[in-house]
């Protein structure tokens, strides 16, 4: 595992939500390290597979496509993977069904106050990260709110993307308790749901990097 700790080490960033093409290039130009396109037809920043296929030509190399999936049918998250490069599960997948599409993977956990981190970090060994979201009944993620940070333990057995209620404001916090490999926001740089701001994308990695900074120093 990545010692986040490590002096000289960079936050990375996840911009979610993604429907726009102008959205995916203020995006990367704000330094975007992984773009997420929601494919879960609940969701408000719901995309389809032609949506997909079209956004993510807009995205260039080394910058981390990422389709978020909601105990979705194989054959969909199949086609999709064509297009993505990385898979995040944010229903009650199984360990063998997420390894199961040719794809690196993440799984989302909803911070349950029974929740027991470290037995989800075992059962999920095969995943690249594990990504922490507020809990709401019947809500899979996307809920805007926060959650308890100090519930996250400093020695979790895998890397940490802290998703949840982040924005601007308050992701230097975020990143100076939890020193998280990643922060994922949506809807804290939107002026409507799937409608990213280039002035708030910008604030938040100019946040995220300022907090960085301030730890080397």
């Amino acid at each position: 595992m990545i010692d986040v700790k490590t002096v000289g080490f960079r936050t990375r960033i996840k911009f979610c939500g993604l429907t726009r093409e102008q959205d995916v290039a203020d995006a990367v130009a704000a330094g975007a390290d992984a773009l997420g396109f929601v494919l879960w037809p609940g969701s408000k920043r719901c995309v389809d597979e032609a949506r997909l296929a079209a956004l993510a030509a807009r995205v260039p190399a080394f910058v981390t496509r990422v389709g978020l999936f909601v105990d979705q049918q194989p054959e969909l998250i199949a086609r999709c993977a064509e297009h993505l490069d990385l898979l995040q599960f944010h229903g009650d997948e199984t360990p063998a069904f997420c390894a199961g599409f040719g794809r690196p993977w993440i799984k989302a956990l909803r911070m349950r106050d029974d929740l027991d981190l470290h037995a989800a970090a075992e059962a999920y060994a095969g995943a690249q990260a594990l990504l922490l979201d507020a809990y709401r009944p019947g809500v899979p993620g996307g809920t805007g709110e926060t959650f308890d940070w100090s519930r996250i333990p400093a020695n979790l057995a895998k890397p940490v993307i802290l998703a949840g209620g982040l924005g601007p404001d308050n992701v230097a916090q975020a990143i100076e308790r939890v020193r998280p490999f990643a922060v994922d926001v949506s809807g804290g740089v939107e002026t409507a749901p799937g409608r990213k701001d280039c002035g708030l994308l910008a604030a938040f990695a100019a946040a995220v990097a300022q907090a960085d900074r301030s730890h080397r120093a």
